[in-house]
Order: structure tokens, then sequence, then C-alpha cells
């Protein structure tokens, strides 16, 4: 089964300013905030957090937290510098705690084959707005919260969470 690229790109880094975004030429009511993120690299990229961004454990995110933000590396975003991109997922690190964001297949394994999912009726199945998911999250996009796994390729773990993030 050949690799694919995930859907899905990544920035770690520490939020150095948070503020209300703006739409067009008014502020969006404080709906949505626009992020800085300074990565591990020094270099700076923006967020955008709209009321749709999963925040893993609904977490308050501010300034100094050592975040990572996931968005959607097929969506459109403007070519400026530096980079902004429209959040999907966004998670403070925290020791012992994992986070990947991605697709997964009918056999819960993910697109870039790093990491398959062992199901059973501990894991939690919810949705970005904390309700029972009724589906099978197998072939949708996930946000997949995990403590460990194994060393195998692809690595197996038993998450504690996964949110299923359903497409509008």
């Amino acid at each position: 089964m050949p690799v694919r690229k995930s859907r899905f790109g990544s920035v770690r880094g520490t939020i150095v300013d948070m503020m209300p975004a703006r739409m067009g030429s008014r502020r969006a009511e404080g709906c949505m905030l626009f992020v800085t993120l300074e990565d591990m690299d020094g270099n700076t990229v923006n967020f955008i957090m709209t009321p749709a961004t999963y925040v893993v454990d609904f977490e308050t995110l501010s300034e100094g937290m050592v975040c990572t933000f996931w968005y959607d590396a097929e969506a459109p975003m403007p070519l400026i510098y530096p980079p902004q991109y429209n959040a999907v997922a966004a998670a403070r690190e925290k020791m012992e705690r994992m986070v990947n964001v991605g697709y997964y297949n009918t056999a819960l394994v993910n697109d870039d084959q790093t990491l398959q999912l062992n199901m059973d009726n501990s894991v939690a199945v919810r949705t970005t707005n904390n309700q029972h998911f009724q589906g099978n999250p197998a072939g949708h996009n996930l946000v997949v919260v995990y403590e460990n796994s194994t060393r195998s390729i692809p690595a197996q773990t038993t998450p504690k969470l996964v949110v299923v993030l359903c497409e509008a």
C-alpha cells in the first residue's frame, strides 16, 4: 500500500501574541483569534483560530504556552510572509501526552502509516463539541490523543481520546 502524505501540516512553537481577528474591515465580534507562534527555529507563523478550531482538552491557550497547531495543507491560503493558516486543531505541549491529527483508513492507520489505533471500549470517541460520536471513526479525519505506543512500524496505540473532525 503506497504511503500518502498527510493532509495536515503542523507547527510547534511558543505563543507570542493573541488578539481578536479581523474579518475584512471589522472585528469578528471576538469569535476569532489571531495567534502568533514562534517556532523552535525562531520563525514566526500566524494562525486564525475560529469557533471550529478543536483545542485538545478544551484548554484556554495563552501567551507563553508551547503548543502545536495543525492546519489543512490542502486548503487555500494567502502567499504572504509570515505564513498564515486557519487552525484546524491546537494542543498545549504536555509531558506524556502525544497528539496526532490526520486521516485514518478502514484499518485505523493514518495516511503516512506511522500510527495504528487499537480501539476498545475504554476509548472515548467524541465530536469537536465533546458529544459522543455515534459512528465508526475509521475513514475520517481524527485528532488522536494517546500516552504511549509500540516501537513497531506503524506504531500501535490504544488512545485515551479520539475526536472526529466531522466535515461541515
